[in-house]
């Protein structure tokens, strides 16, 4: 603001103005944000590890649970006879799914299948249960233990068998499940961990599972008659994927290794 000229004819000065507070003015300072315990424990719940924990503690129950009721025997021995037709098989395929999730080998599961339904339904009851309990596998995998395990992929081989199964998703599993060696939980939970996609995971279970599921379907169909011609083909096609599958990784093992 500018002072009157004075009577001299001088000119006009600018004085400085004087920064004035109210009385009474709010003076606003950022406060520091802090988190609430409630916030607190969501962030501890829902972090990596503790899903993990979660996931390690369900996969141990279940493996509890089929120790102790062995479920297996009931879809094998003990199965409703009441219980028949489409709808008992989509029963089945429900509890197959399930059993698979707590490590009942699939084995046992798909000679049950062929012994109570015969070898066409049994094998259809035997490959939705395969794709639903990996389905279950695959997403309890991704969900609550895939933030916390990926970090832990520093190994050479390890880092080699994350990269097939991200890159190559469809055909790496479509080997795995060709090739009995390779146990169904692990190919689901690595599947899971890797950057696989669900589409090509679900489509190459249920292709890569059919020949082994087939076989063991007739085999449960036909185990009453051990020397018939239908048992006896499939036992071998039981036998012949398990030696070329390991055939095949004994000659891959130096290139594997050597990535």
């Amino acid at each position: 603001m500018l002072d009157a000229t004075n009577r001299s004819g001088g000119t006009a000065t600018a004085s400085p103005r004087a920064t004035v507070t109210e009385p009474g003015a709010a003076v606003l300072t950022a406060a520091p944000l802090t988190l609430t315990a409630s916030d607190r424990c969501a962030r501890v719940l829902l972090s990596p590890w503790a899903r993990l924990s979660l996931l390690l503690a369900l996969l141990a129950a279940a493996g509890a649970c089929v120790l102790l009721f062995q479920p297996q025997r009931l879809l094998a021995h003990g199965w409703p006879p009441q219980l028949g037709g489409f709808a008992a098989a989509l029963l089945f395929a429900a509890a197959y799914g399930l059993c698979t999730v707590a490590f009942v080998p699939r084995p046992l599961l798909n000679l049950a299948a062929g012994a109570l339904f015969g070898s066409a339904l049994g094998l259809g009851a035997a490959l939705a249960g395969t794709v639903l309990g990996a389905g279950i596998a695959f997403g309890l995998g991704r969900v609550l233990g895939q933030d916390a395990l990926r970090p832990l992929l520093r190994g050479r081989l390890l880092r080699a068998a994350d990269g097939q199964l991200s890159r190559h998703g469809f055909r790496s599993m479509m080997a795995a499940r060709l090739f009995p060696g390779v146990p169904f939980w692990a190919a689901n939970y690595c599947a899971a961990v890797s950057r696989m996609g669900w589409p090509a995971f679900l489509l190459a279970t249920a292709l890569g599972s059919v020949p082994n599921t087939a076989a063991y379907a007739v085999a449960g169909a036909r185990a009453a008659t051990p020397t018939s011609p239908a048992f006896l083909i499939a036992m071998a096609c039981i036998a012949a994927p398990a030696l070329a599958g390991a055939a095949i990784a004994w000659r891959k093992r130096h290139h594997l290794r050597g990535r």
